[in-house]
């Protein structure tokens, strides 16, 4: 599987594994380009004598150790920012079959990456190496080769820290091995702990609510401090999605519209688990004499969307994931109607609710078939990179929970607006 992050292919302009010459060249003095925690430049690696082989090893262990990242071969760099292009000069097939070699052997356990040429299109001999390592889920991954500069301090564990390297301490490796061997637990209970969490701190409410929770089969990291707080709380501001962002347990917490008919209510996990807790849009209407809270079909479907996708996005970009994230969405008439919901509130009204499909004027259509309903789930799994690109996929995952929830209000189907693109309309059937 290919490694994949959104914010160095916004940097680079594509895909890790698509770049061509010009995009990598073209980040030359570019600022924006300054080694970081994902990303890293070396003019030439030799990985032929003693220390160059420790510092190859070193760096995809530090990436596999942290959030995954890049390591360009070919550029020279000047206070971080890639200042010069030194285009490798090198019989490809077996420079590659070197770098496995030398990987394979000098860390342990072996870290998983990928290489990819970037050749010069006026001389396929020259050109730049990409080395994308993800994130490991066997860390923490060690330097076998003996310290070419000796340290007591150095237990050889190389961990990516901001734009540097530091090793970690016994502490830090005791927490490696501690996560490595609990990762296989089941992570159904931890999808039920998060989405628990995240409802435990939602504000007294009797209105409808949308709660999307994932999290991943095999966990990543985001480091919380100063540094990442202040980027990650700049992120989800201007992304106008929240207004407030704080720190607790091990995450972040975003709000936004407490004191609407609306609240926004959001926990991203350092493991890239994360629940969004959303009150639903609604109309009040009469039916048989009686009165509802009413949701269009549309308005679900479209929340959710754009939930899947950002939890996505902040498992994949903040804390590293890769592979599979397990899925878990409700709606409830009310939080406390919610079985890990809170005490029920003391306010007024409390109506009962409905999802239903608007009719071609615009109004609510409340069909015969259709019934009131104080609690649906839906579950599914989905690759992480599927749901955070945004395309196909996520409209197809989308579907697949929407048709779940909507079957306890008695609609077969979630016909909603953006499904046209993951469900082929019957004429375009072959």
């Amino acid at each position: 599987m290919a490694f994949r992050s959104r914010r160095l292919e916004a940097l680079l302009g594509g895909r890790v594994d698509q770049l061509t010459y010009e995009q990598v060249a073209a980040l030359v003095d570019v600022e924006e380009a300054a080694e970081a925690e994902d990303l890293d430049y070396k003019r030439e690696l030799t990985a032929s004598d003693p220390k160059g082989k420790e510092e190859l090893a070193k760096d995809v262990c530090s990436f596999a150790n942290h959030i995954g990242g890049i390591l360009v071969i070919g550029l020279a760099e000047a206070r971080g920012v890639p200042s010069k292009i030194m285009d490798l000069d090198v019989d490809w097939d077996a420079w590659l079959r070197h770098l496995a070699q030398v990987i394979g052997s000098t860390t342990a356990p072996p870290v998983r990456y990928e290489a990819y040429p970037v050749r010069d299109p006026e001389d396929p001999k020259q050109g730049f190496l990409v080395l994308a390592v993800p994130r490991s889920p066997h860390g923490p991954h060690a330097v076998t080769l003996p310290p070419v500069k000796a340290s007591e301090k150095a237990l050889r564990y190389p961990r990516r820290t901001g734009s540097r390297t530091d090793w970690l301490t016994e502490t830090d490796v005791a927490t490696a091995y501690h996560r490595r061997f609990t990762e296989a637990a089941d992570r159904g209970q931890r999808l039920l702990a998060v989405e628990q969490e995240a409802l435990a701190g939602l504000p007294p409410s009797n209105m409808p609510h949308l709660l999307v929770t994932m999290t991943p089969e095999v966990p990543g990291d985001m480091p919380i401090n100063r540094e990442s707080y202040q980027r990650h709380e700049r992120d989800l501001v201007q992304g106008m999605r929240f207004q407030r962002v704080r720190i607790g347990s091990r995450r972040l917490i975003a709000t936004a519209g407490e004191q609407t008919m609306t609240p926004q209510y959001c926990e991203l996990h350092r493991d890239g688990s994360g629940a969004w807790v959303s009150a639903l849009p609604v109309q009040m209407v009469m039916f048989d004499g009686a009165q509802f809270n009413y949701a269009d079909v549309n308005a679900v479907a479209s929340e959710l969307l754009d939930m899947l996708q950002f939890l996505a996005t902040h498992a994949r970009d903040r804390a590293g994931v890769s592979g599979t994230m397990l899925i878990k969405a409700a709606v409830c008439e009310a939080p406390h109607r919610h079985p890990q919901g809170p005490p029920r509130p003391n306010l007024n009204p409390m109506l009962r609710f409905r999802i239903d499909q608007n009719d071609k004027w615009g109004r609510p259509h409340v069909a015969m078939s259709t019934q009131s309903c104080r609690y649906a789930d839906a579950e599914a799994a989905a690759l992480v990179d599927d749901l955070a690109d945004g395309g196909t996929e996520l409209v197809q995952a989308t579907a697949l929970v929407a048709d779940e929830l909507v079957h306890a209000f008695g609609i077969p189907e979630a016909v909603f607006t953006r499904r046209s693109e993951a469900v082929p309309r019957q004429h375009d059937l072959p």
